[in-house]
């Protein structure tokens, strides 16, 4: 169990913009376990061991899934769960329930509180890892695609490549985390502290000015001439990758048609 000294759950310090996965278990030595497999497939890994550390962390942060243990201390991931599907921002966040209670009754029970899966201990961690894959492909596919395209711009994550058109981007590697993590979710809106946080990691130590300083060459790259810029500021806020760009170059190009 955790120690009132420790954190409140055990934060992803990685740079990476691949899906966060947070697992809820009490059961250090699983948790544990869990963890080394997620990110040996390349997820970025949070841990809770207590219920009420889970509440917490998800009132801070939105994961991509969570592995959810139904018996926990603190409060139960039934409670937990029920909770998460009465809060408009996580009526779809993907949960899978782990339990030993393998009764059909416990299942309905747990699917009809909203969980999305249900797997009874001891389960086989590799068709646990297939059942977050599948998840995540049915709920979240950008993350887990190879390529983003948004209008005219494409950026390839296995190659490391961004295209705005026929033109290749040259960008340094924050620029390009910074881009991937944006057109990711395209017209939410970012703090400095967010985009810190996930492009650079929590235990980065510098100043969110870095920030803009990174955007305004993120920037300089995309744009040429006339060209649409696809980063929008939001004053007092943040920024954010316009929503509308695609759909604004799809009107132009109209426009521009004989």
């Amino acid at each position: 169990m955790t120690s009132e000294s420790e954190s409140v759950a055990r934060m992803p310090s990685r740079k990476s913009s691949e899906p966060h996965i947070l697992v809820v278990e009490d059961d250090a030595a699983l948790a544990l376990l869990l963890s080394y497999n997620l990110e040996a497939e390349g997820y970025v890994v949070s841990r809770a061991e207590r219920g009420d550390e889970a509440e917490i962390l998800l009132s801070e942060v939105t994961p991509d899934l969570v592995i959810l243990d139904w018996m926990l201390p603190g409060v139960t991931g039934f409670e937990i769960c029920r909770r998460l599907r009465g809060r408009e921002s996580m009526r779809d966040l993907p949960i899978i329930m782990l339990t030993a209670r393998g009764e059909e009754n416990e299942k309905v029970r747990g699917l009809s509180i909203g969980a999305d899966d249900y797997v009874v201990k001891p389960f086989s961690v590799p068709e646990l890892m297939a059942r977050v894959r599948s998840l995540l492909r049915r709920s979240r596919p950008e993350r887990v695609a190879e390529r983003l395209q948004i209008g005219d711009l494409m950026l390839d994550k296995q190659s490391r490549r961004v295209f705005r058109g026929e033109r290749q981007l040259h960008l340094g590697p924050t620029e390009f985390r910074l881009l991937e993590h944006m057109m990711e979710k395209p017209g939410r809106v970012f703090t400095r502290a967010r985009l810190l946080d996930s492009v650079w990691g929590m235990a980065a130590e510098i100043d969110e000015r870095t920030v803009d300083v990174h955007i305004g060459r993120l920037r300089k790259a995309i744009v040429r001439g006339r060209e649409k810029d696809p980063i929008r500021t939001v004053r007092g806020a943040g920024y954010s990758f316009d929503e509308t760009f695609a759909k604004v170059r799809a009107i132009r190009s109209e426009e521009e048609s004989p």
